[in-house]
């Protein structure tokens, strides 16, 4: 029996030595928020709703210098009637040769994450009223990859994305392509990117530019994006394009207002037209967030005009505990006030 017990003591010294020769930062975030919603001629029911989620996050670097963060957020939506794995990713930072992540949920792509950047201080001008036409975007999701470089080059940021074909109707990968420049002139952002989506029966090819500028004397911030959506159905292709300007009144509160417009090439579609403002302040943790949209022609529906409005406040902070001894695997609990997060 003695001898049995130094056997397993031994092999439980050498895991351990393992764990901590590779060892991980662990960390636990989340945020939590309150809202109101309302919308002309709809019956929104109680407007009233909340919105939390909790991100797990476990970083450490391998022996090759490589860093590998994985990252899970439980996300409690309204209507669900419990928690959900709002989104699970493993990165893998190469260092100079860029970052590799796959994405087992909620993932995005290229055209995703770009799909409109006029700069808001809360929310885009087509978003909040219902069966309105969103801005075009890519194939992001669930079990896709995504990889972007930035040290190429000074001020260049490359990008691409890729979603494995699955599905009946979906007999081709889906990808992406992007790239972002800083490098022009100070306060000025350009960037395009290209993709192709054969999620669907008929492919969808999807092109987006895009110019934000800083002002360097003003705290004025001024945007402009347009996209082209091609499809092969027949009468389906959309032009979509959005202007945005946004004003930070101190370091705390922004004020924005954005505009876009959908062009369908179907003849019996009328352009929907967006028009909105937004605005936001910080207190420390807590972030005070409200706008209003105006839509004509909803979704192409020229007998469909209509607005809608949204406030929320919102919470986030430092919930977990931290790892701050690697070697002998120490907790201690970690103060909310002084953390960054």
């Amino acid at each position: 029996m003695n001898n049995l017990k130094k056997v397993g003591l031994t092999a439980l010294a050498g895991t351990l030595v393992s764990v901590s020769a590779n060892a991980i930062d662990l960390s636990v975030t989340g945020g939590a928020s309150i809202s109101f919603v309302g919308e002309e001629a709809v019956n929104t029911g109680n407007g009233w709703g909340m919105n939390d989620g909790v991100t797990f996050t476990a970083a450490g670097e391998m022996d090759n210098g490589w860093n590998v963060t994985v990252t899970q957020i439980i996300d409690s939506s309204d209507g669900t009637g419990g928690a959900i794995m709002d989104t699970r990713t493993l990165a893998i930072d190469m260092g100079d040769n860029g970052t590799l992540t796959f994405a087992g949920t909620g993932g995005s792509s290229v055209i995703d994450a770009v799909d409109d950047v006029t700069p808001t201080a809360n929310e885009e001008a087509w978003a909040d009223v219902s069966d309105a036409s969103a801005a075009p975007t890519g194939t992001g999701g669930d079990d896709m990859f995504h990889y972007s470089n930035s040290s190429l080059m000074d001020g260049v940021k490359l990008s691409a994305s890729y979603t494995p074909s699955g599905g009946a109707t979906e007999v081709e990968s889906s990808s992406d392509y992007g790239i972002e420049l800083t490098n022009l002139m100070e306060g000025l952002t350009v960037g395009a990117a290209q993709g192709e989506d054969n999620s669907l029966a008929a492919t969808v090819e999807t092109t987006t530019m895009y110019v934000n500028f800083a002002m360097e004397d003003m705290p004025i911030t001024v945007g402009y994006q347009v996209t082209e959506d091609d499809s092969e159905t027949a009468s389906a292709d959309i032009d979509f394009s959005a202007l945005g300007a946004s004003y930070a009144v101190s370091e705390d509160m922004s004020v924005s207002i954005n505009s876009s417009t959908h062009d369908y090439e179907d003849a019996s579609l009328s352009d929907q037209e967006a028009l909105g403002i937004s605005v936001s302040y910080t207190m420390g943790s807590m972030t005070l967030t409200a706008n209003h949209n105006s839509i004509d022609n909803v979704a192409g529906d020229s007998a469909k005009d209509r607005s809608g409005y949204a406030m929320a406040v919102g919470f986030a902070a430092c919930i977990g505990a931290a790892w701050s001894d690697q070697t002998t695997r120490w907790c201690k609990p970690w103060n909310p006030v002084s953390s960054s997060s």
